[in-house]
């Protein structure tokens, strides 16, 4: 008995890896990331805590589109309400934040530091840079799953303790904030992973992470659930302005 069950779950992780792989083999599609911060108990949801996300944790929704050649474009919520676009393929690209500024390069928009504090430029220059699409973190989240069974209309897993940790840093877009000056220090982390498939394609995936997080002996309960809704599978294109493409690189 115990066999067969073993071999069940392992028959719905390679569903998954299949839908996974399906996906990475249209190439064009579009998907749009939100993230939902939940309170912990006891505590005010107005507070701050329930907030929407950015994709990391808190700021609105990320609209983004990859192309089959790895270019990705992303929108996401800027200050004051505007929004900051980019397009990054590999370790190069562009972004704009807000209507009224200017392209600049990923490069020259990370290398300024802010003068030794938080630069937000930079910051979203980051995010944009580390941005991957959604196959393949779907396909890195699986590595990282404990084991696989679905459940209704979807596949459910409980991640790895790394693998909850680096949602979580994952969630600050690369900004260092730790003790050490490689990130925030994270403590309790755990979560779990929902797959929903398709026809055989990943059409959705959703995280549910939680753990405490220490900047500099602030610590602060985190609990971000993420869904990546993906659609538009084989007919998305990307058209990148001209301006964005005389940025220097």
């Amino acid at each position: 008995m115990v066999l067969l069950a073993g071999s069940v779950l392992a028959a719905d992780k390679d569903d998954v890896s299949a839908a996974i792989a399906k996906l990475a083999a249209a190439g064009n599609y579009s998907w749009k990331t939100s993230t939902t911060n939940i309170p912990p108990p006891g505590a005010d949801a107005n507070a701050g805590g329930g907030r929407r996300g950015r994709g990391g944790f808190g700021g609105g929704a990320v609209d983004g589109k990859v192309q089959k050649d790895g270019l990705i474009y992303v929108a996401m919520p800027g200050r004051g309400g505007a929004v900051t676009e980019g397009y990054v393929k590999g370790a190069k690209g562009a972004i704009k934040a807000g209507d009224d500024a200017g392209w600049t390069s990923l490069a020259d928009a990370t290398a300024d530091d802010g003068g030794g504090g938080f630069n937000m430029a930079a910051f979203a220059a980051r995010r944009v840079q580390n941005t991957k699409a959604p196959a393949d973190t779907a396909k890195d989240l699986l590595s990282k799953t404990k084991s696989v069974s679905k459940t209704g209309d979807f596949y459910t897993a409980d991640l790895t303790e790394d693998g909850a940790k680096g949602l979580m840093t994952a969630g600050f877009g690369g900004f260092r904030g730790g003790g050490d000056g490689q990130g925030p220090d994270i403590s309790g982390a755990k979560g779990t992973v929902k797959f929903w498939v398709k026809d055989g394609v990943l059409t959705k995936y959703e995280t549910d992470v939680q753990g405490s997080i220490d900047f500099g002996g602030n610590s602060r309960d985190m609990h971000p659930v993420t869904t990546i809704e993906i659609r538009e599978v084989g007919t998305t294109k990307i058209d990148v302005p001209a301006d964005a493409k005389k940025s220097p690189s």
